[in-house]
């Protein structure tokens, strides 16, 4: 990219000029802090990973897994709160799509664009196969017991 803006002011082809003094000043690299997903996959990844932390604590129901569990909580909650935060920070521009806006754009990765479908199925499998490990753990530990 540098070597055609040299061509170019080397063939005098472009033009240099001052920056105006009324503009504002902007930053090299935009403030956008979203990242392109609807807030209710957010909430549905939380919501499996929740239920999961339900699912195995009530199977296993000690007070010694009370403080671990406690703990992994305020991880889960660290980790979707503080990116919620950033994005609701004075210098974003930017929203959450809706569901709707989602489902007709899809999302940009860097293989290419995804269907709402597809991005849906990537975001939340994991989620989902581990409130199903746990129900199938809890199962078996009922089963044995």
């Amino acid at each position: 990219m540098s070597h055609i803006v040299h061509d170019l002011i080397a063939r005098g082809d472009a033009r240099i000029v001052d920056h105006p003094a009324d503009a504002p000043v902007r930053h090299q690299v935009e403030g956008d802090r979203n990242f392109g997903l609807p807030t209710a996959l957010y909430g549905a990844t939380i919501a499996c990973y929740l239920g999961f932390l339900v699912i195995v604590g009530s199977a296993f129901a000690n007070p010694v897994l009370a403080i671990p569990m406690a703990i992994i909580v305020l991880l889960i909650v660290a980790a979707f709160g503080v990116p919620a935060i950033w994005t609701r920070l004075k210098d974003n521009s930017s929203e959450p799509e809706t569901l709707g806006e989602f489902e007709t754009r899809g999302i940009m990765t860097n293989t290419g664009r995804l269907t709402a479908r597809d991005a849906t199925t990537q975001v939340l499998i994991l989620p989902v196969l581990l409130v199903c490990w746990g129900l199938a753990v809890a199962v078996i530990a009922a089963i044995v017991a």
